[in-house]
């Protein structure tokens, strides 16, 4: 079992940076890939960016490249999404994902779901 906790949501202007960071208890996060989604109001959610087991890989959809970054730490078990120039479109719950992967791939579900942070970005 691998335990993911989010944190690091808010209110931010449009323009504005945020960091948010992925906490994993349970299991070595380093076995896994991880991932963050996003589900804004009255859509579905929607994969953001990814990185493979040891950071080597990473992969981003059209909407976010240049301006988000994830990263992970292995040896604290943390992975790390800084999003920088927001707009109000990025609003939404961003999830973090697990999954017992070197490579994570959107072909399967993922093993492990943190419970989401609210991310507001205001025009």
């Amino acid at each position: 079992q691998v335990q993911l906790v989010e944190s690091g949501g808010g209110l931010v202007q449009a323009g504005g940076s945020l960091r948010l960071s992925c906490a994993a208890s349970g299991r070595t996060a380093a076995n896994y890939a991880m991932g963050w989604f996003r589900q804004a109001p009255g859509k579905e959610r929607a994969f953001v960016v990814a990185i493979s087991r040891t950071g080597s890989s990473t992969y981003y959809a059209d909407s976010v490249k240049g301006r988000f970054t994830i990263s992970r730490d292995n040896a604290k078990n943390t992975a790390y999404l800084q999003m920088n120039s927001l707009k109000p479109e990025d609003t939404a719950v961003y999830y973090c994902a697990a999954q017992g992967r070197t490579y994570y791939t959107n072909k399967y579900p993922a093993d492990y779901w943190g419970q989401g942070t609210q991310v507001t970005v205001s025009s």
